[in-house]
């Protein structure tokens, strides 16, 4: 029989004990800014990155709760007492003005 050469590289990973990659925090904010700013969907991002979708969504989770909140302020004309409208967003909010229009850009507003 011949025999069988290996050879050791250590790459400076660090690994958990079940033998898991450990990414930096620095690192997981690194490529979540990066997966924002490249316009892909996660799955594409992750694929093109050679990470795991489930622990990259993790990280985008985890560091979107840190995210500076925005706020648009509008200004809508006072609805007459008898007249209005009302939309239940999918999220549960609850959006009341006078016009179609008013609405439509109140929304607009929140999700920006």
């Amino acid at each position: 029989m011949g025999s069988i050469t290996a050879e050791v590289v250590d790459t400076g990973e660090k690994r958990d004990q079940q033998g898991r990659r450990v990414t930096p925090v620095e690192r997981q904010l690194e490529l979540v800014r990066a997966y924002q700013a490249s316009g892909l969907t996660q799955a594409g991002f992750v694929r093109r990155e050679g990470l795991r979708y489930s622990t990259f969504a993790g990280w985008v989770r985890k560091h979107s709760r840190f995210a500076k909140v925005k706020f648009a302020e509008l200004r809508l004309p006072a609805p007459p007492a008898a007249a209005g409208l009302e939309v239940q967003l999918a999220d549960g909010m609850i959006v009341r003005g006078v016009t179609v229009t008013d609405l439509v850009a109140l929304v607009r507003a929140l999700r920006s």
